[in-house]
């Protein structure tokens, strides 16, 4: 592996999975499909066993994400909701769970449909109150889950603020980096003890791998937990897979800032469009979270949404008269997506009726602009 001693963090990006093959001296990396690794001559296993186990190609994603978000180890799953589903496959019966209030619905629906059935106690609270926060914890709570920005209505949660109220309670801090990814936010570094990511996402970044992570800060109870549950479940990311996701990292800077310039040019014209009735981004100063995103976050990300004036009915057909946007879900490729997003959490979510979802992609900005003027019917 490479020793990247201070480089920039786009520079290790940059590079990521790229050392010679031994073989052949070739830069891409090899992919590894084998099942299972013949054992040494005296019987005993080497360093792979069972691809279950252990994967070259997969072990090269993980050192790449650890080394990424400033871990000590990471685990890659065949998805998101994997990752996450390990990590509470890692509590016991009647531990308490406290969930942000807006949060990605596939995560709260795992968490109160499915594990509360399973004895985990599950709350959620309005993060950006540190007090709440504080008012919410029990004895009984072993983990405290922080999405920043929230999905979907981009809520800024301080990192450093929750880190220090969880490790107070005897909790540990789950970050979701997701949407930031390494290259805008920190969480390690701000005192979360794990960092979740679907790498299906920005780092996978074209719409062509499902995947998730989980990093741990420290090689910890929560770290052997998971590598003990992803070996035995089998849940693990897959060669190519893997290999997916490394080819994307690599190309991540350039496409996510970008991505982000774009957003803040979209997100700043659509504050003053008459057919929008308020704008979610980080990087707008009337946003609440403006001033603990500027301290925790280098950019401030493609991913924003608005509340289309007239309602839902106005906001689906908004979706429904975009020509550059697709109406898919998902985010993070290279295409610009716009998405309903009542249409797809259901009647229960919190979630205002009127919000659309806009992951915005490589397109020039004056296009986007112009798709939108036209979809906002001005």
């Amino acid at each position: 592996m490479h020793t990247y001693m201070t480089w920039n963090l786009d520079t290790i990006l940059a590079r990521t999975g790229t050392e010679p093959d031994p073989e052949t001296g070739a830069l891409a990396p090899p992919i590894h499909t084998a099942t299972t690794y013949v054992r040494n001559s005296d019987g005993q296993p080497g360093e792979f066993v069972y691809s279950r186990l252990g994967n070259p190609t997969r072990q090269r994603l993980e050192h790449a994400l650890s080394e990424s978000e400033a871990g000590t180890g990471a685990v890659a799953f065949s998805s998101g909701m994997t990752a996450a589903m390990t990590l509470c496959q890692s509590l016991r019966p009647g531990d308490h769970v406290l969930l942000p209030h807006d949060i990605y619905f596939g995560v709260r629906t795992l968490l109160m449909e499915h594990f509360t059935r399973w004895g985990l106690q599950v709350s959620d609270v309005d993060q950006r109150d540190l007090d709440a926060v504080a008012r919410a914890m029990t004895p009984k709570t072993r983990l405290v889950w922080a999405e920043t920005p929230s999905n979907p209505q981009l809520n800024v949660t301080d990192i450093r603020a929750i880190a220090d109220l969880a490790h107070e309670a005897g909790a540990a801090l789950v970050v979701d980096n997701t949407w930031a990814t390494p290259l805008i936010t920190r969480p390690i570094e701000l005192g979360a003890d794990i960092v979740l990511h679907s790498v299906t996402k920005y780092l996978g970044g074209h719409s062509d791998v499902l995947g998730g992570a989980l990093i741990f800060a420290r090689d910890d109870a929560w770290y052997q937990g998971a590598v003990r549950l992803a070996s035995e479940g089998g849940a693990v990311l897959d060669p190519f897979g893997s290999w997916l996701v490394l080819r994307g990292m690599r190309s991540l800077a350039p496409r996510l800032r970008q991505q982000s310039a774009t957003a803040s040019e979209l997100a700043h014209w659509l504050e003053s469009h008459p057919g929008v009735e308020s704008v979610n981004y980080p990087g707008l100063t009337s946003h609440s979270g403006h001033p603990i995103a500027c301290k925790q976050m280098s950019m401030f990300g493609g991913m924003l949404s608005f509340c289309v004036r007239g309602g839902a009915d106005q906001a689906l057909r908004v979706v429904h008269r975009s020509q550059l946007f697709a109406n898919a879900t998902s985010l993070g490729g290279t295409e610009s997506l716009m998405e309903h997003r009542v249409s797809i959490e259901g009647p229960n979510t919190p979630t205002p009726p009127n919000l659309l979802r806009v992951s915005v992609g490589l397109e020039h900005g004056n296009d986007l602009k112009s798709d939108l003027d036209q979809a906002l019917g001005s």
